[in-house]
């Protein structure tokens, strides 16, 4: 059972970072010179009365606030044994336009104003909830890991222009906190949470509005690859479809294709009590498709979900024992935009 109780851990660790990424909901675009060029001309107005041009808007100062809410069911069958686990968190954010620079760049200040665990790991509950000053916050051994989490800020430096996030800064206050919490995690977490990744999982909020002008049923695709350290990489492959408008709310298909990629580096890794081999290793999705609605008036995205199948095999060695893990998981994410903090505000008011 200690096998099992090993493996869940690194799994808990891969969809708590997923969900907190956004990498279920958008992607973030890999352009060269020559689309960033079409993109910067394609920024005016379009002349075409048929096409609509898609832009986020940003007001100095006013905040916007999102609710992300992740359900996640998971089987493993470890050496002919079951483990399942079950889970559902949900992470406040804000948002906060600081300035536009003199390049035209946007930065913004990201805080996590919120957040709330409900998890089961082959039949072990744990619960936590920032919103509230129940008992059960104080009884499990991962509160004060979540609880480092609240009113963790970054500042992000966005370029409207290709919507990529340009720079983060925060990052190692970030991980301080969490270190604190926990601080036989900070060989892994140094790894895992890398200026490259945190920049990753920031950029998927923006990344997956279109900067051309479009038009019903019109796709384009994305790639985005998120890099764990030894945890490794999920990679994404994004196709989008404008489907039309319903007034100011603009719906966008999403069809998306995550493959799992084992880490390059075995030995010695994060600090890993096992070993992820590239040996038999295959994780890729079977179903992922979600909608995005546009709020065009506003400027951002109102409402996303994405729902994600993922089926495969690990193979992983640990003390010495290599054997094959058969993973099943259903993922299901939900991101609603609120004009006021939905923290302080129960229920949160309309958008």
């Amino acid at each position: 059972m200690l096998y099992g109780r090993r493996l869940t851990a690194f799994l808990f660790l891969a969809v708590v970072a997923l969900p907190f990424a956004g990498l279920d909901l958008f992607g973030q675009a890999k352009d060269d010179k020559k689309k960033d060029e079409k993109k910067e001309a394609a920024k005016t107005e379009s002349k075409d009365p048929t096409k609509l041009q898609l832009a986020w808007k940003f007001e100095k100062d006013k905040t916007f606030y999102q609710k992300m809410t992740t359900s996640t069911d998971q089987t493993m069958k470890v050496m002919n044994n079951d483990v399942t686990q079950k889970q559902t968190q949900t992470f406040y954010f804000s948002w906060t336009p600081l300035e536009k620079t003199k390049d035209g760049m946007w930065k913004l200040k990201q805080t996590i104003l919120g957040v709330q665990m409900d998890i089961d790991i082959g039949g072990s509950p744990i619960k936590y909830d920032s919103l509230s000053t129940a008992a059960s916050n104080t009884s499990n051994p991962l509160s004060e890991f979540f609880k480092a989490l609240i009113n963790s800020t970054f500042t992000v430096t966005l370029d409207p222009k290709t919507y990529q996030i340009t720079e983060i800064d925060g990052r190692d206050e970030f991980v301080k906190k969490l270190v604190q919490a926990n601080k036989q995690m900070q060989p892994l977490l140094d790894k895992i949470l890398s200026k490259d990744a945190l920049k990753e999982m920031a950029a998927p909020t923006f990344a997956a509005i279109p900067t051309e002008p479009v038009e019903k049923d019109k796709t384009w695709k994305k790639e985005t690859t998120l890099d764990m350290g030894p945890i490794g990489k999920y990679k994404n492959e994004y196709t989008y479809t404008y489907k039309g408008a319903d007034k100011n709310i603009d719906k966008i298909d999403v069809d998306s294709k995550l493959t799992y990629l084992p880490p390059e580096k075995t030995e010695g890794v994060g600090g890993l009590p096992f070993r992820i081999k590239k040996e038999n290793t295959k994780l890729e999705s079977k179903k992922a498709k979600g909608t995005i609605l546009f709020n065009r008036e506003k400027g951002r995205v109102d409402k996303s979900d994405m729902e994600v199948e993922l089926d495969g095999t690990l193979d992983i060695e640990i003390g010495g024992q290599q054997t094959k893990v058969e993973l099943k998981q259903k993922q299901k994410t939900e991101v609603t935009s609120y004009d006021t903090n939905p923290v302080e505000q129960k229920p949160p008011t309309s958008k």
